[in-house]
């Protein structure tokens, strides 16, 4: 028993650190700038610049993901399952909008103003942070690989409440948990390409990855979370990272926060909003991180007509 207690006391402590360095400590600034996010997806998607060649990466990525991913097969799938054929649906961050024909009412949404030519469906340039439609327009959103790339995510979560109709259906899928050192590519370049940052930080990713790690890094916060969405909404919150819109080494290089999956959950059903596809109790606590979405059903009181 001493033994056990002689182990088990700096392991409580080792995790209580842990539990603290990764907490979602962030929230949405006051002031959203967006106007570097803006002109990279121009750059990104638009014709040929001097800098296409890295931003080509990018967009390779992106094909390769969506293509590894199954994308338009879980659409499909998300429109089946909930009789969404004749919806009105709006995409946030819809890109060259490939899945502008999974629905016949389908309108896109992106910052980058340079993807309106690969429309032959309706299409407007904004921010998901201001979305330029009235209040329950739509019947339906999906938006995919786009949350973590926004500076104020809660903003673009409150706008895509704000113009679904109540009882309207999401299916958001970013990045979930991306992690700090991708920016940087520390986990594929060598130690050579590295300074002594970089050395120690691609040295601590194997260990960052174990599921210790990861259970002293995510369980203690989601469950203060937890009980704080038990008493209302609350507030989104979300480790907020450094974009590298020079480099992009891997994939997420331009995130700009990492979100876990059971806190933006709880965002959604602090405010009433049902989640069609979440664990509950111990399950969620464990609920990992990966690459699927949520599918919300939006409980928002009805828009009283004047």
């Amino acid at each position: 028993m001493k033994a056990l207690a002689f182990v088990s006391a700096p392991t409580v402590i080792i995790g209580a650190i842990i539990a603290l360095w990764q907490f979602p400590y962030a929230t949405d600034d006051p002031i959203n700038r967006e106007d570097a996010v803006k002109a990279y997806y121009d750059m990104a998607w638009g014709p040929t610049t001097p800098r296409r060649t890295m931003t080509s990466q990018w967009t390779r990525a992106a094909a390769n993901a969506q293509h590894a991913f199954d994308i338009e097969g879980q659409v499909r799938d998300f429109v089946d399952r909930y009789a969404l054929y004749d919806a009105k649906v709006l995409e946030i961050g819809s890109g060259t909008g490939y899945l502008q024909d999974v629905v016949d009412d389908y309108t896109g949404l992106d910052i980058a103003s340079s993807v309106a030519r690969h429309y032959h469906k309706p299409f407007v340039a904004g921010t998901a942070t201001a979305i330029p439609f009235a209040d329950s327009t739509f019947d339906a959103a999906w938006s995919i690989w786009v949350l973590e790339h926004i500076p104020n995510p809660e903003a673009a979560l409150m706008e895509t409440r704000r113009i679904l109709k109540p009882g309207a259906v999401l299916f958001l899928m970013p990045a979930w948990e991306v992690k700090r050192w991708v920016a940087q590519g520390y986990e594929i370049r060598s130690y050579n390409d590295l300074g002594v940052r970089g050395t120690l930080v691609k040295a601590s990713i194997p260990i960052q990855n174990t599921l210790p790690f990861w259970l002293a890094a995510t369980v203690p916060a989601r469950a203060i979370r937890s009980v704080a969405a038990a008493s209302g909404p609350v507030r989104l919150h979300y480790r907020r990272l450094t974009p590298n819109y020079e480099q992009y080494w891997q994939a997420d290089s331009d995130a700009v926060n990492s979100l876990d999956v059971v806190e933006t959950a709880l965002w959604f059903q602090s405010r009433g909003d049902e989640c069609l596809n979440c664990h509950t109790g111990v399950r969620r606590l464990l609920q990992p991180n990966y690459q699927a979405p949520l599918i919300i059903r939006i409980r928002k009181p009805a828009t009283r007509l004047s």
